[in-house]
């Protein structure tokens, strides 16, 4: 399992040439101005800028390369009509004076290969054109082995062309480009795909991805196409919609393509995509404007990774997403967050100074992972268990300022205790052990280093994880203090979420209960962003919802007092609500349909954790369905939703009596159609239950005729038990009460008649009969009375004369008697 880590700087661009300058253009801010587009060269020696919005006379494409690489730099503006540059591509080159070349792609197709020699510095070594047609365009490209891939448009000829053809002016190119000693050589252009929509298209070892884009045509904007020019297959993948289809390439024709699943495609909601980039393992990950993270793989199968839980992002909001080997690294508003791809587990959360991130490609290893930004380029490493943390100088004096704290409340003396005493004499060994090893942790260069006595080396082991939290945490504080208006409640929620996340991997006693009712009643949406996280709540491909929590936190939930409400009103036990009251609240007010899944979600940890009868489950032993009323109830103003709520909650407890009592609320509120299913559902769970359920239904068809259109379904849940007898007692008792004879045409409704009861009555009577032809067969097998075994007498040396028996002791004739000796 991967720890938590740190970011480390490694290099401040003083080793790079023209630091300063790299460092003012990525610094750059203001209107027009867009983010410059950075890659780092497959040597990691050449850092290159692609500017774009820039005047005509400025650079548009820079190369940094670090000190002692070699002379000569790259540095390229071009003038109008020139148009915009596409892409910069690094394609591996098997000459021997150099492994990798960089090609700059235009939108028309004219492509400039450029190589760098250590001697001589950048060199053009040849201009290319893709692109065949004058008018053609180049919006994305790619390089897929010995070949590039692009999406290129062909505008018509025709200017007054209806934009629905428009949309379709795209094709999918691609051509093989060969690097040698002699030059770059290009092979024939082959169009994989006529008459398409715009696409994005990302290149994995095997496969291509085609990805629609903003400017997609809405109608084909719900599938992406996965294309294996290996196989010369595309798949059809559409994730909102769980459909995948493979096909072999035989028509280049977009609509000959999907002709076959539009029916389909066509009623499936919009792709909602932010962001993409390509996995490790040759997959692709989508970012959705709503901050969820999915796995596509090349075979169509898709999983999702991870819920970041923000707000909702536009198009334009600058989102970094890279995959470093299993591990997802995505910044978005400032925040760095580490994913496990395996897992889907949260590594590492970790606010940054600066919102301007890109990630860069290390030379050494895919796992690595580096960040650029203005100040400099940064490494971040997970550090081992064996590692300590590398915590601030004011931890050693919030050390023993805590243990003053820790020890005033538990003295018996009446002297006050500081911290000089603490320091000088040796009264209490605790934190001067850990006062010890966060000098032996602090960097300090002037120090000379000591090594830890093992005691203390396997503490240091043992609090790595806690000193990481803390380091971060005074971190985020101090960010809170100088962040302006418009930050401050993106650092609060931070600071939440961290509280939340310690808290919950300490002791929930009184005093830590007591704080963690104080944060979310200070900050409750923030507390519920936090909890959420923490528990990872979220729905699934089926709607069903899902949390991932570990066991610990799951005892956290459900463990503590539960609060008596009807003696204290305002607060539970001790004066603190437990926590899963908080989250039920949380949930009610924020998630309101979420509510009852997250309690059947917690019956269901609950019953394969703990049983009623043990120590370690809930105190008290109330079912929790019935805590979560008691939140409801506490609320004011009741409404609609509530009651409806209520019900949910009763049924998803699936108690006989509580599902009673729902069904008798839903009869009350006369939604009989959902009394019906209800009914069907429930009725399987004890012959009990479902008798009470039939009787209360029977009781209401005696009083009414709403339940008439849904007798078929009714008279399907008649007990076996329940005889002719006990339905027509039941409905004589609960037929309505007239004062008079009824008139001929009365306006309170028909009456029951016979005929509505004739068929529950034939069931039941059938059914009867039935057991009653069983049980006369089984009489019939057997012989009455039955016969008495036969007698066996003990062989002896010679029989004795039987004697006749004594009157009274046969009452019956049996085999070996007498039949006169019979009483």
């Amino acid at each position: 399992m991967k720890r938590a880590g740190a970011l480390r700087q490694v290099s401040d661009f003083s080793d790079f040439v023209s630091g300063r300058r790299l460092r003012e253009l990525l610094s750059q801010h203001g209107p027009g101005l867009a983010t410059p587009h950075v890659q780092t060269s497959p040597d990691g020696q050449h850092l290159l800028l692609l500017l774009r919005g820039r005047p005509a006379l400025q650079p548009q494409v820079i190369a940094f390369q670090r000190l002692g690489t070699g002379a000569g730099d790259l540095e390229r503006s071009w003038q109008p009509p020139q148009p915009p540059i596409t892409e910069l591509l690094f394609l591996q080159s098997p000459a021997a004076r150099t492994s990798w070349v960089l090609a700059v792609v235009w939108e028309q197709g004219r492509t400039e290969v450029w190589g760098f020699v250590t001697a001589l510095g950048w060199q053009l070594q040849q201009t290319l054109e893709l692109c065949h047609g004058a008018r053609a365009r180049i919006v994305s490209i790619c390089s897929q082995g010995g070949s590039l891939v692009w999406c290129e448009e062909r505008p018509p000829s025709d200017a007054h062309l209806d934009p629905g053809r428009g949309a379709f002016g795209y094709c999918i190119c691609t051509r093989a480009l060969e690097l040698g000693e002699q030059g770059a050589r290009l092979g024939a252009m082959r169009i994989v795909v006529h008459n398409s929509p715009q696409y994005q298209v990302l290149a994995s070892p095997q496969h291509v991805f085609l990805v629609p884009t903003g400017a997609t045509f809405a109608s084909v904007s719900t599938f992406l196409l996965i294309w294996c020019p290996r196989e010369a297959k595309v798949t059809i993948v559409a994730p909102s919609g769980g459909f995948v289809h493979s096909k072999d390439l035989h028509s280049s024709d977009f609509k000959k393509l999907v002709f076959g699943s539009v029916g389909l495609l066509l009623s499936i909601a919009p792709l909602d995509i932010h962001t993409c980039a390509l996995s490790s393992c040759g997959g692709l990950l989508l970012l959705s404007t709503r901050g969820t993270v999915r796995l596509v793989q090349p075979d169509g199968t898709w999983r999702q990774v991870y819920d970041l839980g923000g707000s909702c992002l536009a198009q334009g909001d600058p989102v970094q997403l890279k995959a470093f080997g299993s591990t997802l690294a995505c910044v978005l508003a400032g925040v760095l967050y580490l994913i496990d791809l395996t897992s889907g587990r949260l590594i590492e959360k970790r606010l940054l100074s600066t919102k301007e991130v890109h990630f860069l490609e290390s030379p050494r290893g895919a796992e690595e992972i580096q960040l650029l930004t203005p100040a400099g380029i940064y490494h971040f490493s997970f550090s081992s268990p064996e590692e300590g943390g590398r915590p601030e100088p004011a931890l050693v004096e919030t050390v023993f300022e805590e243990a003053c704290k820790y020890y005033q409340r538990r003295s018996l003396s009446s002297s006050q205790l500081t911290v000089e005493k603490l320091k000088k004499g040796d009264m209490f060994q605790a934190p001067i052990v850990l006062s010890s090893i966060l000098q032996h942790s602090l960097p300090d260069k002037e120090r000379a280093a000591r090594a830890l006595p093992e005691t203390y080396a396997k503490l240091l082991s043992t609090m790595s994880m806690d000193l990481q939290s803390y380091l971060s945490l005074e971190l985020l504080k101090s960010c809170v203090v100088g962040a302006s208006e418009s930050e401050v409640d993106r650092c609060c929620e931070e600071l939440v979420e961290q509280e939340v996340s310690r808290l919950l991997h300490l002791d929930l006693d009184r005093e830590n209960l007591a704080y963690l009712n104080a944060v979310f009643s200070s900050f409750p949406r923030a507390s519920w962003k936090a909890i959420r996280g923490s528990l990872q709540l979220q729905q699934n491909g089926d709607g069903l919802l899902v949390a991932r929590a570990t066991p610990d936190i799951w005892k956290k939930v459900l463990g503590g007092p539960v609060p008596n409400w009807s003696q204290q009103e305002e607060r539970g036990v001790n004066g603190a609500v437990p926590l899963f009251e908080l989250i039920c609240g949380s949930l009610h007010r924020f998630k309101p349909k979420w509510l009852p899944s997250f309690v059947e979600l917690t019956q269901q940890y609950l019953g394969t954790s703990w049983t009623y009868s043990t120590k370690e489950g809930p105190e008290g032993g109330v079912p929790l369905y019935r805590r979560a009323l008691a939140v409801l109830d506490r609320t004011r103003h009741r409404t609609a939703t509530d009651r409806e709520m209520e019900i949910e909650l009763l049924l998803c407890s699936a108690r006989p009596k509580a599902v009673l009592q729902a069904v008798q609320l839903l009869v009350r509120l006369r939604r009989w159609q959902r009394v019906v299913e209800a009914a069907e559902k429930f009725s399987k769970l004890s012959p009990l239950l479902a008798k009470e359920i039939f009787t209360t239904l029977l009781a209401q068809f005696a009083q009414h005729r709403d339940l008439d259109p849904y007798l078929a379904t009714l008279w399907e849940l008649c007990p076996a038990d329940l005889t002719v007898s006990d339905v027509l007692s039941i409905v004589l008792q609960h037929l309505p009460r007239s004062e008079g004879d009824p008139a001929p045409f009365s306006a309170g409704g028909a009456p029951l008649t016979l005929a509505l009861l004739k068929p529950l009555l034939h069931k039941v009577v059938q059914r009867q009969c039935t057991q009653d032809d069983l049980y006369a067969d089984i009489l019939q097998g057997l012989p009455f009375p039955p016969p008495a075994p036969p007698r066996q007498h003990r062989p002896g040396p010679k029989a004795a004369p039987e004697t006749p028996p004594q009157t009274g002791a046969c009452r019956t004739p049996c085999p070996g008697c007498d039949p006169s000796d019979a009483v």
